[in-house]
């Protein structure tokens, strides 16, 4: 029987990887324990990684934060289930800025430092990506 392998050129968040897969005869469906490897290291290649090709409408840019405010952004993907304070409020470290609902779980946003809320640019219900805006602080 002659075994098939291909090699594949993953990129996750930005860290490119090689990967063997190995292709089975359709009539065999036992399962070989495989040889012990190492992981391998990662591939970074000096090229950035292509931009998928949006497939809706893009949303709207975000605003710029501030001079001098710092920006709080999401950790993760999801929609904003909560948002228990407003601008101008002020803030201690650990206190709640947003919950993000992802999952099934709420996962709290907090504040990094004592602070006071600058802007707020998202509300509740809103769809959020890993790496947008959410609050700014002063």
């Amino acid at each position: 029987m002659k075994k098939m392998t291909k090699t594949f050129r993953i990129v996750i968040d930005g860290v490119e990887y090689h990967v063997d897969v190995e292709e089975l005869s359709s009539g065999n469906t036992g399962t070989a324990a495989p040889a012990p490897r190492s992981a391998p290291a990662p591939v970074v290649s000096s090229a950035p990684a292509p931009k998928p090709a949006p497939s809706a409408p893009a949303a709207p840019a975000a605003k710029p934060v501030a001079a001098g405010a710092e920006a709080v952004l999401a950790p993760l993907q999801g929609k904003i289930w909560q948002v228990p304070v407003n601008s101008g409020d002020s803030v201690k470290a650990g206190d709640t800025l947003v919950v993000i609902e992802a999952m099934k779980m709420e996962n709290e946003i907090v504040a990094p430092h004592d602070a006071v809320v600058g802007e707020i640019h998202v509300k509740k219900g809103d769809a959020v990506k890993s790496g947008d805006l959410l609050v700014s602080l002063q």
